[in-house]
């Protein structure tokens, strides 16, 4: 669906104005030949689509190669060389400043052929290109046009950054099936050069080809650190923030405030050349991770000078790392102590500079104010002003938590849940603070827990049924408690067990939702991108749990999505034993498919980490269960001893009813009964 900004766009625009100028010379501006493009795609004017959405996606791409250009261009021109002289330092510092602007303007205006400013888009149709949504539109328009293998690369292009796009799946196995789509065809234009070599290098490394391994991982950290200069200089260019300030800042206050916003975007390049399409979070230490896999590379292959110079590289961001300085000891030992075995000057520079800029950013932040998330696991600890080490670590943590994935896990400890095993974790539900375990029920105590909603249904359960979703919970609890939260207590905000069963009628095609698209603990805002944690969302809810009783039905699986609630990241499908847990937040917003033959079953978890928000009916369930437990013991023994009761014909054959069984609210809202229902009975909602 159009953005609004592209509908303003498209409105504004005079139905009957060419934005294809062939032979001007001129760089048309890249939203008004998208906005253009779109139009004629509604119009299902296909020729013009597919050349305005075309001509939008290479003046994008042009417009870049002219930012990255000019800015190279006028850094050499215009640049700062050597100090000022001290009397004069301010008109010769903004002499070069206004050289630079000078630069930099004529740079882009011939480049372009037209005024810079009117190629400054919104926010929202920058997105729309980096997210890849023109190739959507494109491969529609050439579909059309029978022009099949383009049609075919540019919806790949699209499908590679957007893997979980439903409606792009569907056509993705629609041309693998068409007869003549040829297999070249499925190709990424916007592919980037060192992705492809990096993995190529990891695979051939793992293989133990450690000679073919170092030549991909070579080129990869070449083309990264080319990525990590072309990511910088977009840096310098106009800042969008969508803000509009009610007074304008001081001369140097608007310097300050803009040079470290640079700043802090080009400390945040390494994130955005560490992140492959379609994927959530970074690669951890990317380029270190380079240099960790050269050194063992290069010393499998005998090769200890390369090696010597990967590890003292290393060493750069991690200095005190033990065995690299081992490592360090033994390449010395055998090279000989003449030997050169010092860093990669590329590498002395990056660190170098990165280290000077968040010496700047860190000292703009204790005096100035703002904030900064340090991309970085490697910056010095005395680096950072005192004041704010605290937020630092919080920081730190907070990026731990939202990257949990295989490696984190194993830092935490085994999982020590006997029989119980991780089938999914966050890396691989595309996602962040996610997990799904199997076998947590036997088919047995699946089958008992689904005798209990059938019994809820009648209005015959007891209280020796019910421990039988108490104990199931407990041990759903103990789990997530174990994974997310080791050494704080999760407690239960509430119970349900609840079944949904298929509604009568044709089945078809249907695709709609058990249950819509919603987040735990915040209200969901998918136009805003928000989820906004407030009344009457449930706040207090840290953790969520689906345990899962059955399969034998068709539909029903859970999603996850972005924040849009629209792009799917991840699907799971039930099974008995099967429990998929999550953090609460606008991090995992999740919807079920409507169940489209059969019954599913499955009891739903919510757990807070605030005592005072702890599911009091359960408490009083639990006391109840104990009770139960207790009086049924008692039963077995003599009851007139242990009770001071006659029962003129022994025990029961049916356990004594516990005193506080006409207070069954607890039984009631464990398994999501209405109000008026009679005190002793439960009843499972057909509702999620």
């Amino acid at each position: 669906m159009a953005s609004l900004l592209l509908l303003l766009l498209l409105a504004l625009s005079a139905p009957g104005t060419s934005l294809f100028s062939p032979g001007s010379g001129r760089l048309l501006p890249y939203d008004l030949l998208y906005a253009d493009g779109v139009r004629a795609y509604f119009a299902r004017d296909w020729p013009r689509a597919a050349e305005l959405l075309q001509r939008a996606l290479h003046s994008y791409s042009q417009l870049l190669v002219a930012r990255r250009g000019c800015q190279g261009r006028c850094r050499e021109e215009a640049g700062f060389a050597g100090p000022p002289a001290a009397p004069s330092w301010e008109t010769r510092f903004f002499d070069r400043i206004l050289q630079r602007a000078e630069c930099l303007g004529e740079c882009l205006g011939r480049r372009l052929g037209s005024e810079p400013s009117l190629h400054r888009a919104s926010r929202e149709i920058q997105e729309d290109f980096e997210q890849r949504e023109p190739y959507n539109y494109l491969q529609v328009a050439l579909f059309q046009l029978k022009k099949l293998d383009e049609a075919v690369s540019a919806a790949h292009t699209f499908f590679v950054a957007n893997p979980q796009h439903l409606q792009m799946r569907e056509d993705m196995e629609k041309y693998q099936r068409m007869a003549g789509v040829k297999l070249e065809s499925f190709r990424d234009l916007q592919a980037t050069l060192y992705w492809e070599a990096y993995e190529t290098g990891v695979q051939q490394y793992n293989v133990e080809d450690y000679l073919q391994a170092a030549v991909k991982l070579e080129e990869s950290l070449e083309e990264v650190l080319l990525a990590l200069e072309d990511c910088r200089a977009l840096c310098e260019g106009p800042q969008e923030d969508g803000t509009e300030e009610e007074m304008q800042p001081g001369l140097y206050e608007a310097i300050a405030a803009h040079y470290i916003q640079v700043l802090k975007c080009r400390q945040h390049c390494v994130l955005e050349v560490a992140t492959k399409p379609a994927r959530v979070s970074a690669t951890d230490d990317f380029i270190p991770s380079h240099l960790v896999l050269l050194q063992f590379a290069y010393d499998q292959v005998g090769n200890q000078a390369l090696a010597a110079e990967c590890a003292a590289s290393y060493l750069l961001f991690y200095p005190s790392d033990e065995l690299m300085l081992e490592k360090m000891k033994k390449y010395q030992a055998e090279l000989g102590e003449g030997a050169s075995m010092t860093a990669r000057e590329n590498i002395q520079r990056y660190v170098q500079r990165s280290l000077m800029e968040k010496k700047l950013i860190y000292y703009a932040v204790e005096h100035l104010g703002g904030t900064f998330n340090d991309p970085d696991p490697w910056t010095p600890d005395e680096l950072i002003p005192g004041s704010l080490k605290q937020k630092h670590r919080e920081n730190r943590e907070k990026q731990r938590l939202e990257n949990l994935d295989v490696g984190e896990q194993e830092q935490r400890g085994p999982f020590t849940f006997e029989g119980i095993t991780v089938a999914m974790d966050s890396h691989q539900l595309n996602g962040s603070q996610r997990v799904v375990f199997d076998r947590v029920l036997t088919d047995s105590e699946c089958k008992d827990i689904l005798r209990l909603a059938k019994l809820a249904q009648d209005g015959t359960v007891n209280w020796r049924d019910a421990t039988l979703l108490l104990h199931a919970s407990e041990k759903s609890r103990k789990i997530v408690e174990s994974y997310f939260t080791p050494g704080k207590r999760l407690h239960f905000s509430f119970t349900h067990l609840v079944c949904r069963t298929a509604v009568e009628g044709e089945q078809d095609g249907r695709m709609d939702l058990s249950h819509p698209v919603h987040a735990d603990n915040c209200l969901l805002d998918p136009e805003g991108k928000e989820c906004w944690r407030e009344p009457p969302a449930y706040m207090y809810r840290d953790f969520s749990g689906i345990l899962y009783l059955n399969d034998d039905f068709h539909g029903g699986d859970l999603f996850f999505t972005e924040v849009d609630a629209v792009t799917v990241t991840a699907q799971v499908r039930p099974k008995c034993g099967k429990l998929v847990a999550f953090s609460s937040g606008r991090e995992n917003p999740h919807g079920i498919w409507a169940v489209t033959h059969g019954r599913r079953c499955a009891i739903a978890l919510w757990y807070t980490l605030s005592p005072e928000h702890a599911e009091q009916e359960r408490m009083e369930a639990e006391d109840l269960m104990r009770q139960g437990d207790m009086e049924q013991e008692l039963s077995h023994t003599d009851v007139k001893e242990h009770m001071g009761t006659d029962h003129s014909g022994g025990a029961s054959p049916e356990p004594p009813v516990p005193k506080g069984r006409a207070r069954s609210t607890s039984q009631r809202r464990m398994s999501g009964s209405e109000s008026g229902q009679q005190p002793q009975k439960l009843r499972a909602r057909d509702e999620f």
